[in-house]
């Protein structure tokens, strides 16, 4: 008598036999349902927006700062003796830059025939590749004479590409901006390299010139002007993913008043956009704004799910419910500025901005995890609700979000399940779905295993955490997402968290993809391919299955059908097997003679993809022949990933 999905078994933390298995999957009777949506979650920890996905090379372009971090020179040094310092001006460049660099003549400013000027190292190195680079920077001061741009190598002073920008004349206060293009007739062989601007100072009138907004950007991802790093974006484009939530995370609840996420002071020309304090210490600049993050989801094809701030920072501050309104009211604003037509307020501005064609927003997501940080409390009594009141008022269709799970919200509304555990933890929830209700969609925002196995199969937070993905983690999250793949009617999508690390200056480990200037250095983890198998063999209609041959685990498995392509489709892990797990296949009403297997393994559970290191992860890919009766055979080893598609 075959097994149906329901009292299931999950066996985890203990070596199990791997018997052999037969599954019969149903030909009708699942849930037809748009596939799992795997997505992307990004926010600027581990300098994965500024110095990582935000193409701009130079490191601390605009001097800005806050009373968290502040204004600072870091990234710059002097050439040929210029004496370095920040400076407020009377005049700055605008008012969200009111600090900017003074370059002055220093003792030995007759060498060199007196260029003087500063080199900017980007962000922990730049590339340099022959291709053009496009740039631009703003000068206050009386100057006549030229600037010198050269992109050139910090260890050999080998210059690579260089450019001579005529100033406009001599002038006293006024900012002016000059732009430049650099286009190197070779790669420099490695990324320790500078961008260096120097000027005559015998053409100076008053000693210094003040530099602001000093910027290089490589070719872009779609050549979207002020856009992102191509490397970064196509290992993310792989993985064809269906939604982007931003802009976190963390980072947009703000570390503390009056540093919240103001969507407005993203927008606009880079000049007048401001800095804020992340929550992964240090300044963002927000390059990446709102209009930045909606060309993003346009060039991928991606749902984008706008997380907005609730009332709540990080350092436990609160928003009384008596002061709540004006935050509300801006969220309402931020949501016009995307969808409102041209002759709205909010979307004629962004008319104005070059983007007349309203956006569409379907999900929002009130807050980020609203349980942490003593906000709990007012969550629940007032903060969310009013902004779900608010708006679905003004847009019903809109799917609205609590920012955790459990909470005694609307019913309509959906929920926020982040997960960070160890790789037993993440088997141990195999079933975790299974008993939501589907009334109640979740959004699984975040997913990541954290910590390896240990008695009290809990993370040890405060601890250190592995550098990167390691393979049994990457199948356990396996384990845990094909759960979600049968629950799939319950779950509006599911991504891994954090995205991004720069492996000089990081804050959170581990990531999905790791990186540092060098783009062939990009490393794809073992995570990365787990989720890329899953994500790219999409199944549309959950089929039951039943089975003979043991309990569940160590193999566990999804199956169905893409009504789309026709194919049928089943997915699975093996997770702490003492040996190979036979495994038979049959679909049934399935005329298929060949199938495709696709099996992920690794010689090491606790090997890991880092930049610079070998591919850990092998992929076999074998042509299974369906036998007498029409089933398919094959052998799954311990610690595998496979989808076998008919």
């Amino acid at each position: 008598m075959g097994k149906m999905w329901h009292s299931i078994l999950v066996v985890f933390g203990v070596l199990s036999v791997g018997n052999a298995i037969t599954i019969n999957v149903s030909q009708n009777g699942g849930n037809k349902t748009s596939p799992l949506q795997y997505g992307l979650m990004f926010e600027d920890i581990n300098h994965g927006g500024d110095g990582g996905l935000y193409a701009e090379l130079v490191r601390n372009r605009a001097f800005q700062g806050s009373t968290v971090y502040p204004a600072n020179l870091d990234g710059y040094e002097p050439v040929n003796g210029a004496i370095l310092a920040l400076q407020n001006l009377s005049k700055p460049l605008s008012p969200s830059m009111p600090s900017s660099l003074n370059v002055a003549k220093g003792s030995n400013n007759n060498n060199n025939h007196g260029l003087i000027g500063f080199a900017n190292e980007g962000w922990w190195g730049i590339e340099v590749k022959p291709q053009k680079y496009a740039g631009s920077f703003c000068v206050q001061g009386a100057y006549e004479g030229d600037f010198d741009v050269s992109l050139q190598s910090k260890i050999t002073q080998e210059v690579f590409a260089t450019a001579k920008v005529k100033s406009s004349g001599a002038q006293h206060k006024d900012w002016i901006q000059y732009k430049y293009e650099l286009l190197p007739k070779k790669s420099a062989s490695n990324t320790n390299n500078t961008l260096t601007i120097t000027f005559d100072s015998k053409g100076l009138k008053d000693g210094s010139l003040n530099f602001n907004l000093i910027s290089l950007f490589p070719p872009t991802y779609n050549n979207r002007p002020n856009g992102l790093r191509i490397d970064l974006v196509e290992a993310m484009a792989e993985l064809e993913g269906k939604f982007l939530r931003f802009p976190g995370g963390s980072d947009v609840e703000g570390v503390q008043a009056p540093y919240w996420y103001k969507w407005n002071e993203t927008v606009g020309d880079l000049k007048d956009r401001y800095s804020r304090p992340s929550a992964w210490t240090y300044e963002e600049s927000n390059g990446i704004g709102l209009i930045e993050y909606m060309n993003w989801c346009d060039d991928m094809g991606l749902e984008p799910i706008l997380a907005v701030w609730d009332g709540h920072y990080l350092s436990n501050e609160v928003i009384s419910e008596s002061d709540l309104q004006p935050y509300i009211d801006d969220t309402l604003n931020q949501l016009e500025f995307l969808m409102g037509g041209p002759d709205t307020p909010y979307g004629s501005w962004r008319a104005s901005l070059g983007y007349p064609k309203p956006w569409q927003i379907n999900y929002v997501e009130i807050g980020n995890e609203d349980n942490l940080y003593g906000g709990l409390e007012t969550y629940i009594a007032y903060r969310f609700q009013a902004y779900y009141d608010a708006i679905t008022a003004k847009y019903p269709h809109m799917t609205v979000m609590e920012s955790l799970t459990g909470m005694p919200g609307p019913a309509a509304a959906a929920s926020d399940y982040h997960q960070y555990s160890t790789p037993d933890g993440f088997v141990s929830q195999f079933n975790y779905f299974d008993q939501m209700p589907v009334t109640n969609r979740t959004l699984n925002g975040e997913v990541a295993t954290v910590y390896p196995n240990n008695p009290s199969n809990s993370v040890a937070w405060g601890s250190p955490f592995p550098l990167y993905p390691w393979w049994i983690g990457s199948v356990a999250e396996a384990v845990f997402l094909l759960g979600e793949e049968r629950n799939s009617p319950k779950i509006i999508g599911a991504s891994y968290a954090p995205m991004f690390r720069n492996i000089n200056n990081w804050q959170w480990s581990p990531t999905l993809i790791a990186f540092d200037a060098d783009s062939s250095h990009t490393s794809r983890s073992t995570s990365w391919h787990v989720i890329k198998l899953l994500s790219t063999n999409k199944i549309t209609q959950n089929l039951p299955t039943t089975w003979s041959g043991g309990d569940i685990g160590p193999l566990y498995w999804v199956a169905g059908r893409n009504d789309n392509t026709g194919s049928n489709i089943f997915k699975a892990a093996v997770y702490n097997s003492t040996s190979d797990v036979p495994v038979t296949v049959n679909f049934a009403g399935c005329n298929a003679k060949i199938a495709n297997l696709t099996i992920l393994s690794s010689d090491d559970p606790n090997a890991s993809n880092y930049p610079g290191g070998p591919e850990v992860v092998k992929t076999e890919i074998q042509s299974v022949t369906a036998n007498a009766q029409g089933a398919f055979e094959f052998s799954l080893p311990n610690l595998s990933v496979a989808v076998l598609k008919t």
